[in-house]
């Protein structure tokens, strides 16, 4: 029993050393919310170097819940896969918009590596370019800048500000959009929070009419996550044959997969 307690508390004590050096990282670089490869990085100590019968117990992640979503709603946050596929659309977006965590406030969920990998693999003969899940228009902004798409942005709600693009509320379910709309559609890092998956990847293939690219993470299964997913991909094979494809390309780039898909 003596023993068991001392393993415990040792891995109790590494993935709380992982959450003191990487916070005390993103203060020193002046970035006031954590970086997508640092949260990798925290996500693979956790589900990779901690035995998963404690990994996923309810103390041991207490702790973590409490750390990450800022002392708020902590049994409800917890208790969110219990509860998830119960949820209306509306307690749905009501729940996600009254959580705050350590991630809030920081550009973009992809890292730099999947992003420079989408702007090398996009059609360069494509002229319009749809992006699901657009967020505050991270991947938006900088095919700005990088490519000459013309660009959409569909999201629940607008958060893009005067960026000069078209914008379209909607859900990815059910995608207000007519088929092949778009050459290219994008969506990054959105398809492992929707409960009904399989509708909203038969609209974003609907929509596209020669790429679609996602972005997702490449993560195991446990009942506690820190990032509120409802879906899991870790190992390419699941993500490839839940989108079903014929010609593809999907890559695991620094804990993220990038799937490139050919409509044609």
């Amino acid at each position: 029993m003596q023993r068991r307690e001392i393993r415990e508390n040792k891995y109790l004590f590494l993935y709380l050393y992982t959450l003191f050096v990487t916070e005390q990282d993103q203060y020193h670089t002046s970035n006031l919310s954590m970086k997508r490869e640092i949260t990798n990085i925290i996500r693979y100590v956790m589900d990779e170097w901690i035995p998963p019968v404690i990994r996923d117990s309810r103390w041991f992640m207490y702790p973590a819940y409490y750390y990450w979503f800022k002392g708020k709603y902590i049994k409800e946050i917890m208790d969110f896969k219990k509860n998830v596929f119960q949820m209306s659309s509306g307690e749905y977006v009501a729940f996600y918009q009254k959580v705050r965590s350590r991630t809030e406030g920081r550009p973009t969920d992809m890292n730099a590596a999947s992003l420079r990998h989408i702007l090398k693999n996009t059609d360069a003969a494509s002229e319009t370019l749809l992006d699901v899940g657009c967020g505050k228009g991270y991947l938006l902004k900088t095919l700005l800048t990088e490519k000459n798409y013309k660009l959409t942005g569909c999201e629940i709600h607008n958060h893009l500000g005067d960026m000069n693009v078209d914008f379209v509320s909607g859900f990815a379910e059910n995608l207000p959009f007519p088929d092949k709309s778009f050459d290219i559609v994008t969506c990054t890092h959105t398809i492992e929070h929707i409960i009904n998956i399989q509708e909203a990847i038969k609209e974003l293939k609907r929509v596209a009419k020669k790429q679609l690219i996602i972005v997702t993470p490449k993560q195991k299964y446990y009942f506690y996550t820190l990032d509120l997913h409802v879906w899991f991909f870790p190992a390419k094979e699941y993500l490839i044959k839940e989108i079903g494809l014929e010609n593809y390309t999907c890559e695991d780039i620094k804990g993220d997969w990038v799937y490139v898909g050919y409509m044609d």
